[in-house]
């Protein structure tokens, strides 16, 4: 009934969204003297920020049709590689490209937003990189038809991208996929694949949750794991294409991430509202773009939600040695030719620091020379990938490492 309960909820707001909306447009078109009084202006703001601030479940537009290259702008075009039941391999292809670049397979999170949270991350990258990236499906649209889809499916759903991808490529995971990542190379390097990448970055991942917990880690102890399936499972509802599906619903991940910061979320929205007032436009406009990103949610399955809580935040298994895939286990020692990197924040409340710099421990085979780990100062999670500090400090590290294994 939970996932009822939402969706009848978002149906009686809807209406008031449409009238706040109408009102903004009506202002839009008829700018006049009225418009301009100082109550016009605040109730217009106010209809403005209240229509916007609203979850969506459909995947926003990368928006990437360019990208800077050198001193000149280059035409970029989205290409679809590969498309699987619950993720589609999107290739963003260059059109100046004369000689061929090393191919960057970005690993999306798949932990309630879409992959376009990563536009930042995928822009920077395409300056020196044949950019392709796991574009998660939402589970509510995906038919019972296709089967399960589980933590040990996420990890053959990277290893079928990187085949794809095909020898002297490199892998970057963000966040959530760290793990499933360094899984996957660690069996495809004792199955000595030859698709196994030439690096792999790691950034503010849980690879072992027992070292600096935060309010996440802690989060996902307080329970066991009977009581996430029994409160946060739903089902979802008519007239969805996966009506039926177990899944663990986007409105319920956004509502715990808003409740981790909710002062700053009501400071931001405080600020898009005076921006309104005032007519300081571009600086609404960059508040706007964010919550459009980050108010759009996926569903995951329940499978997937469950596996991860249990094996990664309660019981750490990769880390502890314990972590099998299809009943072989999974031995990051194994690695010996993929390069690591890692990369935290120095301010992660999401992924304490040390927490992914364990995957160093893990890949024990790994000569000296192939580990590198970045410790980002002054950066909370989101720092990690997007931003300033990313492009000029973080990127130049990953970008290294790929030229130096290229």
């Amino acid at each position: 009934m939970l996932y009822q309960g939402y969706q009848a909820v978002q149906d009686m707001i809807e209406p008031m969204r449409r009238a706040a909306r109408a009102a903004v447009t009506f202002r839009e078109q008829h700018v006049g003297d009225l418009a301009e009084w100082p109550f016009a202006k605040r109730f217009f703001a106010a209809c403005d920020v209240f229509a916007d601030a609203r979850m969506t479940h459909d995947r926003p537009a990368f928006r990437i049709d360019e990208v800077l290259c050198g001193n000149r702008m280059v035409r970029v075009r989205e290409e679809v590689a590969l498309d699987l039941p619950f993720a589609t391999l999107l290739h963003f292809a260059r059109d100046d490209v004369e000689t061929p670049q090393p191919k960057m397979l970005v690993v999306a999170p798949l932990s309630g937003h879409f992959a376009t949270l990563l536009r930042s991350t995928v822009q920077t990258l395409l300056r020196d990189h044949d950019v392709y990236i796991t574009d998660w499906k939402n589970a509510r649209d995906v038919p019972l038809s296709a089967g399960r889809f589980g933590l040990e499916d996420y990890v053959d759903y990277v290893i079928h991208f990187l085949q794809e991808l095909g020898p002297r490529s490199h892998v970057l995971a963000v966040c959530q996929p760290c793990v499933p990542v360094l899984a996957a190379v660690a069996i495809m390097a004792e199955e000595k694949d030859p698709s196994e990448p030439r690096t792999m970055t790691l950034m503010g991942g849980p690879v072992d949750t027992r070292i600096a917990p935060t309010g996440v880690n802690e989060l996902a102890m307080a329970k066991p794991i009977e009581w996430f399936e029994e409160q946060l499972i739903s089902r979802v509802p008519f007239p969805h294409a996966g009506m039926g599906r177990a899944v663990y619903p986007g409105f319920i991940q956004l509502s715990a991430f808003l409740s981790m910061n909710m002062g700053r979320h009501t400071d931001q929205h405080r600020r898009l509202y005076r921006h309104l007032v005032d007519d300081e436009l571009p600086e609404a406009a960059k508040i706007k773009d964010f919550y459009d990103e980050y108010f759009a949610v996926l569903d995951l399955t329940a499978e997937f939600y469950l596996e991860t809580i249990d094996w990664v935040f309660q019981r750490a298994l990769l880390a502890k040695g314990e972590m099998t895939h299809r009943g072989h286990p999974v031995n990051p020692a194994a690695i010996q030719r993929t390069a690591l990197l890692t990369v935290e924040g120095e301010r992660d409340d999401i992924c304490g620091v040390g927490q992914t710099a364990a995957a160093h421990t893990l890949c024990s085979s790994l000569r000296p020379h192939l580990k590198r780990h970045h410790l980002q100062p002054g950066v909370g999670h989101y720092g990690v990938f997007s931003g300033s500090k990313w492009e000029k400090q973080v990127y130049p590290q990953v970008r290294n490492l790929v030229l130096a294994m290229s």
